[in-house]
């Protein structure tokens, strides 16, 4: 082999190596543009959106909304969708249009970037972050101590007036749980008795104000509102702290938000290309950096003070365990929550 052979093959073989870095080089994308339809937080799409645009040279235009209207729309518009990939901030919303068959499979490099529990069980979907349930209680009202150790107790007539939910982001994944370990008829009890003795909330924000404030003694909530304001304000400073249930308890659940590829896209590669990003080290460090949740790829490591996901004590149940929960919301509505 000549001089100059050998050159050119190491030149391209630092040129495979670079690629496997970066989703797609500059000059290969200078003019493609991707339609992302997200339900995520609005700054943390954009904080990813900036990196991989940045990264790869390819333009991403972004359509915002609630996680259900967008999958709903998606569905509606079916094969005609403009949209290449959704991010959803709940898993049941992709999960759900995966069950119509409107995802593509994820590449299977993706899916085992991640964590073995941050994906579907069919490859549809792939997680971008993770939480976990947690109850949020007011210090001052009652202590850590005296709460609860398992969900199920949680909606008990002696905390009438007490308690505090929202059925949004993370609820119907709880819900789900439920019915997985503790049953479909304990399920539904436990979703009446805390319509009767709790307070619904609209939204997770307006729950921890509400706990903040005192006018609640405690909610059901997930951990990165808690860990975002302790952050911003100093945990010190604050009335509220978390509260952790039994490790195993199907009230301890990790949730995730979760990405994936529509079927109808005309940009398959570079779609796939966008969700291997988001799941790179560089896309994890870009999406924690601005949300108190998890990285779900192993050695990236969150800003925030975060509780180890090693010593949550997870619930036997996996985000990948939770489908579109579509049961979870036919018994919340037979409970009139929803």
């Amino acid at each position: 082999m000549s001089r100059r052979e050998i050159l050119q093959r190491t030149l391209l073989l630092g040129g495979a190596a670079a690629a496997s870095a970066l989703p797609m080089a500059h000059a290969q994308a200078a003019d493609e543009t991707l339609v992302l339809y997200s339900g995520e937080h609005r700054e943390t799409t954009e904080q990813l959106v900036a990196a991989f645009t940045k990264a790869s040279g390819v333009k991403v235009t972004v359509r915002n909304g609630s996680s259900s209207e967008l999958a709903s729309q998606l569905a509606e518009e079916g094969a005609n969708s403009p949209a290449d990939l959704f991010w959803s901030e709940q898993s049941p919303n992709i999960a759900a249009l995966a069950d119509k068959g409107l995802l593509a499979p994820v590449d299977a490099d993706t899916l085992n970037a991640v964590y073995p529990s941050f994906k579907a069980a069919d490859g549809t979907w792939v997680a971008g972050s993770a939480r976990y349930r947690a109850v949020l209680y007011n210090k001052k009202m009652i202590s850590d101590a005296d709460l609860p150790v398992h969900i199920l107790d949680y909606a008990d007539a002696k905390w009438k007036d007490k308690i505090a939910f929202c059925v949004k982001d993370g609820f119907m994944e709880q819900v789900t749980a439920l019915m997985i370990l503790e049953g479909k008829d304990k399920a539904l009890a436990w979703l009446k008795a805390l319509k009767d003795n709790g307070r619904q909330y609209p939204g997770n924000g307006a729950l921890v104000k509400a706990v903040e404030a005192g006018e609640m003694a405690f909610g059901l909530t997930n951990n990165y509102y808690w860990d975002t304001m302790a952050k911003e304000q100093g945990a010190d400073t604050l009335n509220t702290a978390l509260h952790l249930v039994a490790k195993g308890d199907s009230g301890a659940l990790v949730n995730v938000t979760a990405a994936g590829v529509l079927k109808s896209t005309k940009k398959m590669e570079l779609a796939q290309k966008f969700l291997a990003y988001l799941v790179s080290e560089e896309g994890q460090s870009a999406v924690v950096a601005s949300i108190a949740e998890y990285p779900v790829r192993p050695g990236v490591t969150s800003p925030f003070k975060l509780l180890s996901l090693s010593d949550y004590g997870q619930s036997k149940v996996t985000p990948g365990d939770i489908g579109a929960a579509t049961e979870a919301f036919a018994l919340s509505r037979e409970a009139g929550l929803v």
